[in-house]
C-alpha cells in the first residue's frame, strides 16, 4: 500500500536520523534485510541435521556477526529473523563517523567521506553507506592527508597563502614608468571631458 502514514513517518524519521540522501537508501536496506530473513526462513524449514542448514545456516549467521548486527550470544538462525533495519543503518560508515564526534551531525559525516577525509584501516572509502564490520570499527579515522588534520592545505587556504589578487598580480606586472604614463593620459581625458561639458 502506497500511502501508510506510520510507514512513510517512519522512513522519513530513518533519513533524517542516520543523515541519508533519501528514502531510496531506506529501501535498499530493507530489501537487503528482506532477503536475509527469507534465507533464515528456507533454512529453518529443513530438518536440524540436515548438511544445508548446518552448512548456509551456520555462513549466515557468521556473516551477520562479522558485520555487527548479531551478537555472541546470538549466534542462532532465530535471531537473523528478528533483525531490524536501525541494526544495519548503525553499521553504515556515515554513523561511525558521527557516533565517533568525527563530525558534527550525520549529514556532515556524510559530506566528509564524500570528499574523502575518512579511510578505514588503510583504505580511502568515499561510500556512505560502506558497511563497517566489527575487526575495522576502531579503525575509522580522518585521513593523513585530509586537509582537516592541517597536514595538507586546502583549495581555500591555498589561495589565501598566495596572497595576491589577480588585480594585484596585473598591477605588478606594469613597469613604474608606464603606471606614471596611463596617470598623466588619465588626467589629460579627465580635463577633456570636462572642457567639452562647459562648451
Amino acid at each position: 500500500r502506497p500511502y501508510e502514514r506510520e510507514r512513510l513517518s517512519q522512513e522519513l524519521k530513518y533519513v533524517g536520523l542516520y543523515g541519508l540522501k533519501n528514502k531510496k537508501e531506506v529501501w535498499r536496506v530493507q530489501y537487503m534485510l528482506a532477503k536475509i530473513r527469507k534465507a533464515a526462513r528456507e533454512l529453518l524449514i529443513l530438518p536440524e541435521n540436515d548438511s544445508r542448514r548446518l552448512f548456509e545456516g551456520e555462513a549466515l549467521v557468521n556473516r551477520m556477526m562479522r558485520l555487527g548486527v548479531l551478537k555472541e550470544e546470538e549466534k542462532r538462525l532465530d535471531y537473523v529473523l528478528g533483525l531490524t533495519v536501525p541494526q544495519f543503518l548503525e553499521r553504515r560508515l556515515a554513523t561511525k563517523v558521527f557516533k565517533a564526534r568525527t563530525a558534527k551531525s550525520p549529514h556532515e559525516a556524510r559530506v566528509m567521506i564524500y570528499q574523502r577525509h575518512i579511510r578505514v584501516g588503510k583504505q580511502h572509502v568515499n561510500i556512505p553507506s560502506f558497511m563497517v564490520r566489527v575487526e575495522n570499527e576502531n579503525q575509522v579515522e580522518l585521513s593523513s592527508e585530509s586537509s582537516l588534520t592541517g597536514a595538507k592545505n586546502g583549495r581555500t587556504k591555498k589561495m589565501k597563502l598566495k596572497g595576491k589578487t589577480k588585480a594585484e598580480q596585473k598591477k605588478e606586472e606594469v613597469p613604474e614608468g608606464d603606471q606614471e604614463q596611463i596617470r598623466i593620459n588619465a588626467n589629460q581625458l579627465n580635463h577633456l571631458i570636462l572642457s567639452l561639458i562647459h562648451i
